[in-house]
């Protein structure tokens, strides 16, 4: 019996064990994927902690997954994958096809979203099996260290300013410059914005600046972030990828009029907004999600463009539980990621 290694959880809030299982079949319009390297999200905790409906144990996260394609089921030569083939799985994890979203092709919002991690086992693994449609092809210029992190964190970052009203020679601000507002910030200065970093504390100036911002708001200052803001002439878009509510309704002041707030990051504490703040200037609050598969490829066909990269700490599987607690933690900079090598 041909075996594989997954590092998962067996209850709520346990510690990321490995084990042993037995290598599955991929299934109709499925493949297998030998996993190279799995990125750790903060999403991986909704997952762990069942904070989620839906949630069933044992639980095998990660959903910043890129390997190489193994095995296909039936139906999956049809989408043109070979075995060999280099590809990454990001949040969408594929869509049910038939629901109204979907229908409408809008396959991020699908009613039956599956994630990895969640609906079915995700890449803190040697292998995983995934829809043919949740694949995205890896670029060469990539290493899978870096793909799989941009299936998840690049586009959403990368989404949420592409969709965003901004357009170049705007002015947009990063809300934070940690897993996901390093790459926010390197993707709006290719995009061409006039880009502003926002983070706490005067010692990330230097960062921000090697990361290509061209100002730098410390939140700590003892000036409100919304004058800061205004003081530059406002942001036509602020992509707030810091989880926190507190700090990303401080941004919303600094909005110039019809100026948009992309939410990106995950907090369950309310928005401190109200109606006039949006009435009167006429902006705009939307949450983004992460990206489809295709929006996977768009990005790190950008990111290999463009020269922008995840910054990493890789570690390898059999230390998953001591990668995850250091991500829980805030001490990963910016994004650990598991290899299987």
């Amino acid at each position: 019996m041909s075996t594989y290694r997954v590092a998962q959880v067996t209850t709520a809030g346990g510690a990321v064990e490995l084990a042993e299982r037995e290598v599955p079949r991929p299934g109709h319009r499925q493949v297998r994927i030998a996993v190279e390297a799995c990125g750790i999200c903060h999403s991986d905790a909704l997952f762990v902690n069942a904070a989620l409906p839906g949630v069933s144990f044992p639980v095998v996260p990660g959903h910043e997954i890129a390997g190489r394609v193994e095995e296909l089921g039936e139906g999956a030569q049809e989408w043109g994958y070979r075995t060999g083939d280099r590809v990454a799985v990001g949040w969408f994890g594929g869509s049910c096809g038939h629901c109204t979203p979907c229908r409408r092709g809008d396959f991020i919002v699908c009613v039956s979203l599956k994630v990895p991690g969640w609906t079915y086992d995700g890449g803190f693994a040697d292998q995983v099996i995934a829809p043919v449609d949740a694949l995205a092809r890896i670029p060469d210029a990539l290493a899978a260290t870096d793909a799989g992190p941009l299936a998840c964190a690049g586009v959403t970052t990368y989404n949420g300013l592409r969709h965003s009203s901004a357009r170049p020679g705007d002015r947009v601000a990063v809300l934070g410059i940690g897993g996901l507002g390093h790459l926010g910030v390197q993707y709006a200065v290719a995009m061409g914005f006039e880009t502003v970093a926002i983070a706490r504390g005067p010692e990330k100036a230097d960062f921000a600046k090697r990361l290509g911002a061209h100002h730098y708001i410390d939140s700590t200052s003892g000036t409100p972030v919304a004058e800061a803001l205004q003081s530059l002439g406002g942001a036509k878009a602020v992509l707030a990828t810091a989880g926190n509510s507190e700090a990303i309704t401080a941004t919303a002041d600094g909005l110039t009029p019809r100026g948009e707030l992309v939410v990106i990051g995950a907090d369950n504490a309310p928005l401190g907004i109200n109606p006039a703040q949006l009435l009167l200037a006429g902006r705009v609050v939307r949450g983004h999600p992460s990206g489809t598969a295709q929006d996977v490829e768009d990005t790190m066909a950008f990111s290999a463009l463009h020269g922008i990269r995840p910054m990493t700490e890789t570690v390898p599987l059999d230390d998953a539980d001591q990668a995850y607690r250091k991500m829980l933690s805030g001490g990963a900079r910016f994004r650990m990621v598991l290899t299987t090598g």
